[in-house]
């Protein structure tokens, strides 16, 4: 049985819901099989979150960790690729933080990879019949807090698992009043359950995934 840890955030920004949690749930309670799929909800809080993501981590000895959040505007599954070390917050956290042009973590790299199979990731939601693609990058609020705190933990201190963060559209009673995509929990939730499966791939695969600009 693979361990797999799949986070999630508490609402952000006065919104009531947060879809990265809801599908976390969904996902947890009908697992893909052969994976044991443990849910976390983390602090939409710069600092807390990562600690809370450390704790877990530390928790659950997983084999695979995944962390979601939430992309307004996006239309699909976006398996981001690369993590910087830099925090930079349009808006304030909940916690009324709002830091700019800070590091992530002092003096760590400027950047890390996922080490999911991300194409295979990728591929597999396709698959499951829907939109996915390959993200590079992850913004530089909270979600990328996350995703850098993440894979330097994984390095630093957990090199034999996989790591990586995925961002869900907005639900669809979160944009009723926005000409902007969105996605049903469970129709998320269907696509994160292919790509966690997906995860546990031994190779990635040799795919253009690439972009112009």
């Amino acid at each position: 049985m693979t361990r797999v840890l799949l986070t999630g955030f508490e609402p952000f920004d006065g919104a009531p819901v947060n879809p990265s949690w809801e599908v976390a749930r969904l996902v947890a309670d009908e697992p893909p099989e052969g994976l044991e799929v443990t849910p976390v909800r983390l602090s939409c809080v710069f600092g807390q979150a990562a600690g809370e993501l450390r704790a877990a981590v530390r928790g659950s000895e997983p084999d695979v960790v995944v962390c979601l959040g939430q992309a307004t505007g996006r239309p699909d599954i976006s398996i981001e690729r690369i993590a910087v070390n830099i925090d930079d917050a349009r808006i304030p956290d909940n916690a009324g933080r709002q830091p700019i042009d800070r590091p992530v973590v002092p003096g760590g790299p400027a950047a890390y990879f996922a080490t999911l199979p991300v194409k295979a990731c990728v591929a597999a939601v396709r698959e499951a019949g829907l939109p996915s693609s390959l993200s590079h990058s992850a913004g530089t609020f909270v979600c990328n807090h996350v995703f850098y705190a993440l894979m330097h933990l994984l390095a630093t201190e957990r090199p034999a698992a996989r790591g990586g963060f995925v961002h869900v559209p907005a639900l669809p009673e979160q944009v009723l009043d926005r000409a902007q995509p969105s996605l049903p929990a469970a129709t998320a939730a269907h696509a994160l359950r292919a790509l966690l499966t997906a995860s546990t791939r031994p190779t990635d695969l040799r795919t253009p995934e690439g972009t112009t600009h």
